[in-house]
């Protein structure tokens, strides 16, 4: 352990704190439903908002507390990204993201103080291996232009401005027709799998491509981005390219996608359809033919996407549509809207995941706000008013409840609020599919972004509301606060309608209406050196790996690192001490190399029921080479340890191989953690660490020696040689693992053979466990060849005695000398056995 000096944590911009126009603090009291209490990370990073509509106000906080439950460090490389599902399903990219709500995320976390959390999910994108941009529909070009009008960064742009290029390509390399000249889409691959016109061919889930509204309206706003990155680029020829295509694509989008008669935007089909004796013809619309030929609805949700671009031309009848939204007979609903009209002869709820064809989703309620907000704020008509705007606003946030407290699910039924069926467990909680907070904020408040320095707002809350604020809101380099207080006793700033900039007003009107004012000029400041998080793994390297003194049956050592944190009991990410013996535990990283780092962030767990606490006291070691040795100058924020939040230790520059947290338990509980982070600085890329040089087992290249056979391999995609790799991945994604899954054997067995004798003496295992058909064994026994016969391994000593999932299993034996080695797993009942790794050491 080398002390080396000191490193201290720069955000990579500077606003002078004005004076808060909302108590944050107060704010975040008022809040009963925190499971993440880092009430200081709050007030460093987001707006903070007050109104007189309890709903909207709690749902708005709690989307930011959504958003921190997805909020990944993926790897120093790739920095922070998002994740949809809570658990990173087996269709996810790198890290756990979809692209299918990229746009809506990326337009919610642009709203953030640090840039650092949009700006790293935009990259990541085009720069992380394994993000899959082009899996589902999404408007990512838009987006990241999106972040850039709230947090300009022209580099940044002119950086990803061939990426944009190059995806814009992909799309249309893989989704334009022509001859059409509209981007063709499956509902699915939109997002939307069970839906209106797919349930009109044999396949109700992938079928039905045609030219829809949706993927479109993304493109076409997309070519619009690329071309003002290209004017950032001062590439004038790419610049009129995509603007040519803009205006080809919103011609033929407002041709051949709108009905005069039925007054809506609908899906053009691709091609001829068959199913039930009925046929829907190519480049026909919704029910122009096929089984309901000439029914007067066929109205989707998706209907009013182009308006969430500001697509559509004004003054030519296309917002005539909008009074669906609101009426009964349309879309409206108490937890709606639904996404296919109430009449519609489609019209269909189901108890199961994932039917379009009336539900209510998140994620298209939040582009139909998006729309009304543009149609409210940038056209002229008499379709709908801001109150209908501030009403359906406030649907949506009291759909964000279960059981009287704050949730999302996928989709709920739009009569009852009810999320079953779209609710499953350890996979849909929380769902990060859709935005609310930027809707708050550009919409009801109606900060609207430009590209210039002109602060512009046009508000579409209620003029009967004698009050709102929304404080401290980060923008083009300045903090901006927009408030509306009839009486200037709510806020003590004057009665009225009042912008400010950095403390000082800008702007303001005696009544509720639209404001503009000129952002003053703001010093640009050279971005900090980055800190970097070694002690994160998400690649499957062996390190840096989650190490322990013990891990409890409910705990998982390998989501320690993982770079998300949460406190849920369920879904679970969590590592725990829970029926350990000892007074004191321990849990740490091995980065398997030196490291130099000054910060360590623990984000201990605090259960209100059960025994995991937060720790009586703590304190940071660190090892030298030949023992552990605690960290000196340790400094602590805050001071004692708290639950349910970063506990932050800062100390002098240390370069270590491995650091750990020493954990002494309150009296009556045990300790667990969600996160342990590890800080410090360094250049990108980072150096990888060398595998074990003493991993016997070991084979990089899956080339000659040494080889692993099993009795028995699953058809999934796993593999014996899988299980010598050097890469671990407790996840089911992406697939690293042998398992003997479907095996018909009570024992299955992984052999690995060295191709020469060598001296062993002890084996770790990388139990795999996805708590179903794969499970730690009951028991398992090495062995070793002795030239005629397999025998076991005298005098072992395992730790754990009884196998986890999840982790490595250690044996240690007295070394023998064999060519080949074999591990026997007594299978757990109906399930099977499993490894992502296995490592062999002489001793």
């Amino acid at each position: 352990m080398i002390p080396v000096g000191a490193f201290v944590f720069i955000l990579a911009f500077a606003t002078t704190a004005p004076a808060q126009i909302i108590d944050k603090q107060k704010a975040l009291d008022a809040q009963t439903f925190w499971d993440n209490r880092d009430a200081a990370w709050f007030r460093a990073n987001i707006p903070f908002f007050d109104c007189p509509d309890p709903d909207i106000t709690t749902t708005y906080y709690y989307r930011w507390e959504l958003v921190t439950k997805h909020l990944t460090y993926g790897s120093p490389a790739s920095g922070y990204s998002f994740t949809e599902f809570i658990d990173r399903p087996f269709w996810s990219g790198a890290y756990g993201a979809i692209s299918c709500p990229a746009g809506h995320q990326l337009y919610e976390v642009r709203w953030l103080r640090d840039p650092r959390y949009a700006w790293d999910y935009a990259k990541y994108w085009f720069r992380t291996p394994g993000a899959q941009p082009r899996r589902y529909s999404t408007w990512l070009a838009d987006a990241v232009w999106a972040t850039h009008q709230a947090h300009p960064d022209a580099a940044a742009v002119k950086e990803l401005f061939p990426d944009l290029v190059k995806n814009y390509q992909g799309w249309e390399e893989k989704h334009f027709s022509p001859e059409v000249g509209l981007f063709w889409q499956t509902g699915h691959d939109d997002g939307m799998e069970f839906n209106i016109n797919s349930r009109q061919t044999r396949d109700i889930l992938r079928g039905a491509p045609a030219y829809r509204p949706t993927l479109n309206a993304y493109l076409w706003a997309d070519a619009l981005a690329v071309a003002k990155a290209a004017d950032l680029a001062e590439d004038g020829m790419t610049s009129v390219q995509y603007r040519a295509k803009a205006a080809k694509l919103k011609e033929n989008i407002q041709a051949k996608l709108w009905d005069q008669t039925r007054k809506f935007f609908y899906p053009l089909s691709k091609q001829d359809e068959q199913a039930n004796g009925f046929t829907v013809k190519a480049h026909t619309l919704t029910y122009q033919t096929g089984q309901f030929a000439g029914n007067a609805h066929g109205r989707e949700l998706i209907g009013y996407v182009p308006w969430q671009f500001n697509l559509p031309d004004a003054g030519r009848g296309y917002e005539t549509g909008w009074k669906l939204v609101k009426s009964k007979e349309g879309f409206a609903a108490p937890f709606g809207p639904r996404t296919v009209e109430i009449n519609d002869p489609m019209y269909l709820l189901q108890n199961a995941c994932c039917w379009w064809s009336g539900h209510s989703w998140p994620y298209a309620t939040a582009q139909t706000l998006k729309g009304m907000a543009n149609l409210l704020q940038n056209y002229q008509q008499d379709a709908v008013t801001a109150a209908d705007y501030t009403a359906l606003l406030g649907t949506f946030a009291k759909s964000h409840r279960k059981n009287g407290k704050p949730y999302l699910a996928e989709a709920c039924h739009p009569d009852t609020g009810s999320w079953e069926g779209h609710d499953t467990r350890n996979h849909s909680e929380h769902y990060f599919h859709s935005s609310f907070c930027d809707l708050v904020i550009t919409g009801l408040v109606g900060l609207k972004v430009r590209d210039d320095d002109t602060l512009e707002v046009h508000p579409l809350a209620p003029a009967e509301w004698d009050y709102f604020a929304l404080d401290d809101v980060p923008y083009r380099g300045r903090t901006v606060s927009i408030v509306w207080d009839r009486t200037g006793t709510r806020y003590g700033k004057g009665a009225g309608f009042r912008l400010y900039v950095g403390g000082k007003e800008v702007a303001a009107a005696a009544k509720l209406e639209p404001l503009t004012a000129v952002l003053p000029p703001t010093t640009p400041v050279v971005p900090a050196a980055r800190p970097i998080n070694y002690a994160a793994n998400n690649d499957g390297t062996l390190f840096p790996r989650a190490i322990a003194s013990f891990t409890g049956a409910a705990g998982n050592l390998s989501q320690l690192n993982d770079g998300n944190y949460w406190y849920h009991v369920c879904p679970p990410n969590r590592w725990t001490c829970e029926g350990s013996k000892a007074e004191a535990d321990w849990c740490g990283i091995d980065f398997g190399t030196p490291r130099s780092i000054d910060t360590v962030k623990l984000y201990f767990l605090h259960d209100q029921n059960g025994v995991t606490r937060a720790p009586e006291s703590y304190h940071l070691e660190a090892w030298d080479g030949a023992a552990w040795k605690e960290i000196p100058a340790q400094a602590r924020v805050p001071a004692v340890p708290v639950g349910r939040q970063a506990n932050v230790v800062t100390f002098p520059r240390v370069e270590t191989a491995r650091v750990r947290a020493v954990l002494t338990h309150r009296r009556g509980a045990k300790s667990g953690l969600s996160e342990f982070e590890a800080w410090g600085s360094g250049s990108l890329p980072v150096q990888p660490a060398p595998p074990p040089k003493d991993d016997l087992a070991l084979n990089l290249t899956g080339q000659g020696f040494p080889k692993a056979t099993a009795s028995f391999t699953d058809r999934f995609g796993g593999s014996p040689m899988a299980a010598i790799d050097g890469k671990v991945n407790f996840r089911p994604e992406p697939m690293n693992r042998w398992t003997s899954y479907e095996s018909p054997n009570a024992t299955d067995w992984l052999a690995i053979d060295f191709g020469a004798a060598r001296t062993v003496g002890r084996v770790e295992l990388g139990i795999y466990d996805d708590r179903g058909g794969v499970q730690p064994p009951a028991s398992y026994v090495v062995q070793h060849w002795d030239g005629a016969a397999w025998k076991d391994v005298a005098n072992a000593a395992k730790v754990p005695e009884v196998p986890i999932g999840n982790r490595f299993n250690e044996i240690r034996f007295d070394p023998v000398a064999t060519a080949k080695v074999r591990i026997t797993f007594t299978n757990n009942g109906r399930a099977r056995s499993g490894v992502t790794e296995v490592m062999v050491f002489e001793k």
